[in-house]
């Protein structure tokens, strides 16, 4: 059931325990669409997550004359038109608050012989697309932006003009990466993308589980145009960045004890699990078989005390969307914890770093933002009230804050929740956090 409340109360206290599963993988989902209805024939998909980012994924390629029923009850079965079936849309393709679903598919529309327009909600429209449109002016396509770099994202039409280019990203960026890649499914040539760091390979994996050839070595990974991708079933794993926040509340909360199953373990970006083992806490995992070459495992999590650290730079790639509750974690740690190299988290749904930082202040955490990090001191949590600036994942890691708390914590626009998700609210009662929505704060 989808809660898109507007404020969260927290009351203190109380410990997590349970056995439960958390909505599908958001990246996956987006991608299982996208491939999906470029692939020649039916694919199937189970444990889709329907949250606004990947309703959003789907509506627009609805719109682009791809036949998908569902979702019904996380099973899609999608028709595919394969690379050169997409028919033009009637109307801008607006795509809410997702910065994936517009990023990848500037990569996909570059490549169509008609013309098209992207645009999205307030926070969308105040996000860096320029780091897609440089690569993809380098292959030929045409588009623009506003003079900020920034949506809505204008693609005119550019048949056949695409070319592989090898791109060396100034950023560690999966969604750049994808962009390129998804690009040169349709330019002549190799398409090659060379990264700073590691990111997720989510889309390489999955363009092989369609049958593409993708290769890779270390830092880079490349295509050629003209193959052709063949439906398939998808079964989407638990996703790790939802899991997070129920991670940490188990780690924080004595006498907690907490299994999580089904969970993706993908090695690009589980990070957050190594990273809080580093500051002590107890999560054992147990594999479980692949799904859909993605790895996946359950994992029970039990109540430790975490001690501040260094996070080492390597590791921020691979725990860029979990930072927030990590965040949290290191407020409740014994020492000093320091992030640095973690500039991204500035051009997230929200300015993650600073947002952060003043929500933790506000309830007593002594933190200081740098350019590219944090430094947070661990402490005692106070009550108070904070907001979470339209971001997901800010409302859910101060809920994991008031847990915590000595007295009641207030959050404040929490309705975007429901973009990656929307059963938050129970499945954190079902385990014994003490959370309400409500319309407004008095």
């Amino acid at each position: 059931m989808s809660q898109s409340v507007n404020c969260y109360l927290l009351e203190p206290g109380g410990s997590v325990q349970g056995n439960i599963e958390v909505p599908g993988d958001k990246s996956i989902s987006h991608r299982s669409i996208m491939l999906g209805a470029l692939a020649e024939g039916v694919t199937e998909v189970s444990g889709f997550l329907e949250g606004e980012d990947a309703l959003a994924t789907l509506k627009a390629f609805q719109a682009l004359g791809v036949d998908i029923d569902g979702p019904h009850q996380g099973t899609l079965r999608i028709q595919g038109v394969g690379l050169h079936g997409l028919q033009a849309p009637t109307a801008p393709l607006n795509l809410g608050n997702s910065g994936t679903s517009m990023r990848l598919m500037a990569g996909i529309l570059a490549g169509q012989t008609f013309g098209s327009e992207l645009c999205g909600d307030e926070s969308l429209s105040a996000r860096p697309m320029a780091r897609v449109a440089k690569p993809l002016a380098l292959m030929g396509a045409k588009l623009a932006m506003t003079e900020q770099g920034t949506p809505p994202i204008k693609i005119t039409a550019c048949p056949g003009a695409l070319k592989g280019i090898t791109y060396h990203s100034p950023i560690a960026s999966a969604q750049v990466k994808s962009c390129v890649l998804l690009a040169g499914l349709y330019a002549r040539g190799t398409t090659k993308v060379i990264e700073p760091g590691v990111t997720r390979d989510h889309t390489e994996r999955m363009l092989r589980g369609f049958g593409y050839e993708v290769h890779q070595a270390p830092g880079e990974v490349w295509l050629s145009g003209g193959g052709h991708l063949t439906g398939t079933t998808i079964r989407v794993p638990g996703d790790l960045s939802s899991a997070a926040f129920f991670i940490v509340a188990a780690t924080l909360a004595p006498g907690s004890e907490l299994t999580i199953r089904n969970v993706g373990m993908n090695p690009t970006r589980n990070g957050i699990i190594e990273i809080l083992r580093r500051m002590g806490a107890d999560i054992d995992i147990r594999e479980l078989p692949q799904q859909g070459n993605e790895p996946v495992a359950d994992l029970t999590v039990r109540h430790a005390k975490l001690r501040g650290i260094d996070i080492p730079t390597d590791l921020v790639p691979l725990a860029i969307d979990e930072f927030p509750v990590l965040f949290v974690a290191a407020a409740c740690a014994n020492g000093v914890t320091r992030l640095q190299g973690a500039q991204e988290l500035r051009v997230k749904e929200s300015d993650r770093i600073q947002v952060m930082a003043e929500n933790l202040q506000s309830l007593g955490i002594d933190t200081k933002a740098t350019e590219d990090g944090m430094i947070v001191t661990g402490g005692t949590l106070k009550g108070g009230r904070v907001h979470s600036h339209a971001d997901h994942r800010i409302a859910m890691s101060m809920a994991v804050a008031g847990l915590m708390a000595k007295g009641r914590v207030e959050i404040e626009d929490c309705a975007n929740v429901a973009t990656s998700f929307p059963n938050f609210l129970t499945l954190a009662q079902s385990v014994g956090m003490k959370v309400r929505g409500t319309e407004d704060l008095d």
